[in-house]
């Protein structure tokens, strides 16, 4: 499974976040691990460890994006691009092998799929930012 379909993979299990009940988020992992069944178990450990990686940290990530969204809350941003964008994050602050450019590109390429054509230009300008700041810590 390539990387790119990894992370569409994650998007898909951390996009239901908002729309499930606190504590029905490890459920809702292991639901998709049953439909993954078949891919490889190195795959599947990596999806599920990046995804409970990412809900762990989810307040920090969230708070490195509302940092670099001029004017903008989370609560007025659409929740698949703050989905992709909690994936870029994640990816600049805890996954070195990961090159920043490489994980913001990766995130404007998922937004062409599922946010609407404006929404790549808002992704990319925001992880741009968050990058910075990421880098000048």
């Amino acid at each position: 499974m390539l990387k790119g379909k990894i992370r569409e993979e994650v998007f898909k299990i951390l996009f239901r976040e908002p729309f499930v009940e606190n504590g029905e988020m490890e459920e809702q992992i292991e639901f998709s691990m049953e439909e993954l069944a078949g891919k490889s178990p190195e795959n599947q450990e990596y999806i599920r460890n990046k995804t409970k990686g990412i809900l762990e940290k989810l307040e920090t990530i969230d708070r490195i994006i509302e940092e670099n969204c001029e004017g903008w809350n989370l609560n007025r941003i659409g929740k698949a691009e703050i989905t992709i964008m909690r994936i870029a994050v994640y990816e600049m602050l805890f996954e070195e092998e990961i090159p920043h450019k490489v994980a913001i590109n990766e995130a404007v390429e998922l937004s062409k799929t599922y946010c609407g054509e404006e929404a790549k230009g808002f992704i990319n300008a925001v992880l741009g930012k968050a990058a910075k700041s990421i880098e000048g810590e």
